[in-house]
């Protein structure tokens, strides 16, 4: 494919960043999931003709009809920008030549060996070469190992014919999304932009300047993918180190919650992590081994970030032996008891499950033989997830005296705050807590039915 010829081909910055000042430029998004959903919503809200694309016709029609199917995301926000014509959604790629920046936002998760699976980053990419044209903006917002933005778009856009930097700007832009933190919206989180040269960081400025509050421009996307692995990786070690400590202080007979409060009484030096029963979500539990990957391509063994990531992923294990503990003080195993898993999302009060640790405590009580169910108002069915396929479409147990009581074990792995604990501990045998959702009750209630994990 041939680039388009410009005489004046630096012109093309100038073009851009000028329909951006001016709101003339449109907006494509590439993957409408918990990243690309909310900011597609930023721009269109910014005054921007979007254009959402996904290879997902459910969620191209859902957007069209001015419905949302991220639960925190809510509906009359997409209806609002559909009605004002700033909003649309399609599963057509021939539609990117008309739009002047491409952001894409699409998974990029671990492969079986636990090393980077780039392929719905590769597979977007030769899904837009085609549709490409001269003064287009590419942004890549994956996370993703230092050097991807370089190797896997750069070198292809300008395997197609075109000048990076004169012809197509490319920069890449971790995205921040916290689904369900109502402190922080798309756009009030800074953005760091790195760009492939200077006219490329200039156009990445300029297209994020425009709804963000704040850009933080680095010297490369190099540094730019590194600084979110690091945000990630900063946050897998410390999880790991009160993993670690928590077990240390469940031989000591020590509440574990009871320390980290104390200690974050301390006014500088210290941040709170806590506890849980593994890592969930699309970030921390996969980012950290994009880096151990890249590593070893430099001769370094990553030793600190792989020990956090040992211990981090051998918490499923421990949170069952606690439950079959807790079925022992029963005079019971783990054979043949029906136990009911408490939240299946992978932190409160949304609907992402991606990477949720509760799946992993499922298939491991399973496999020791009990049955399993599980109730999460915010997930009323199982999907297709990465990993769990047999776990499709599974419903969501109802929450009321009969069903609860029918259950050996309770095992809290997601406490939402609409939950009611009273009512849990009053209907259940018994109870595995990870997440220290049981500690406002009465220490005698607690010593009678609830065994902390």
């Amino acid at each position: 494919m041939a680039a388009l010829v410009n005489s004046d081909q630096t012109s093309h910055s100038s073009e851009f960043i000028s329909k951006v000042n001016t709101r003339s430029a449109t907006i494509g998004v590439v993957g409408l999931g918990y990243v690309g959903l909310p900011l597609t919503l930023a721009y269109a809200g910014g005054g921007f003709e979007t254009l959402g694309f996904d290879i997902d016709a459910v969620k191209s029609d859902a957007i069209n009809a001015g419905r949302s199917y991220i639960k925190h995301i809510a509906a009359d926000s997409i209806a609002a920008q559909v009605k004002a014509g700033n909003l649309k959604a399609t599963t057509e790629f021939k539609q990117l030549k008309d739009v002047d920046a491409i952001i894409l936002c699409v998974p990029t998760p671990l492969d079986e060996h636990f090393e980077p699976d780039l392929s719905y980053v590769v597979s977007t990419i030769e899904a837009i070469l085609p549709h490409l044209r001269a003064g287009q903006t590419i942004s890549l917002e994956s996370t993703t190992y230092p050097g991807t933005t370089e190797e896997e778009l750069v070198s292809r856009i300008e395997a197609a014919g075109f000048e990076v930097g004169k012809d197509i700007f490319v920069v890449y832009s971790p995205e921040r999304e916290d689904p369900g933190n109502p402190e922080f919206a798309a756009t009030n989180i800074p953005k760091v932009v790195g760009g492939h040269t200077p006219a490329c960081l200039g156009a990445g400025k300029a297209l994020y300047g425009s709804v963000f509050d704040q850009v933080v421009p680095v010297s490369s996307t190099k540094v730019a993918e590194l600084t979110k692995l690091l945000e990630n990786i900063y946050r897998s070690v410390n999880i790991g180190l009160v993993n670690e400590l928590k077990l240390v202080a469940d031989q000591m007979g020590i509440d574990i919650w009871e320390v980290i409060a104390a200690a974050s009484t301390k006014p500088f030096g210290f941040k709170a992590f806590y506890p849980g029963p593994g890592l969930g979500g699309h970030c921390i539990p996969i980012d950290p081994f994009y880096l151990t990957w890249k590593a070893r391509e430099f001769g370094v063994h990553t030793r600190f970030i792989e020990l956090a990531g040992e211990v981090n992923r051998a918490m499923p294990a421990h949170v069952v032996y606690r439950c079959a503990e807790a079925l022992n003080r029963q005079k019971k195993s783990v054979n043949g008891s029906k136990v009911l898993l408490i939240g299946l999302a992978y932190k409160p009060n949304v609907d992402d499950d991606r990477e949720s640790p509760s799946y992993e405590l499922i298939d491991r009580l399973a496999k020791q033989g009990a049955e399993v169910n599980y109730y999460d108002p915010y997930v009323p069915m199982i999907g297709m997830t990465r990993g769990h396929a047999h776990l499709a479409g599974t419903p969501s147990v109802s929450w009321d005296k009969k069903t609860i009581t029918s259950y050996d074990l309770a095992l809290i792995s997601t406490w939402h705050a609409c939950l009611n604990i009273e009512e849990l501990v009053s209907w259940s045998k018994c109870i595995v807590d990870t997440r220290n959702a049981t500690a406002s009750l009465p220490e005698e209630v607690r010593q009678a039915k609830v065994l902390k994990a």
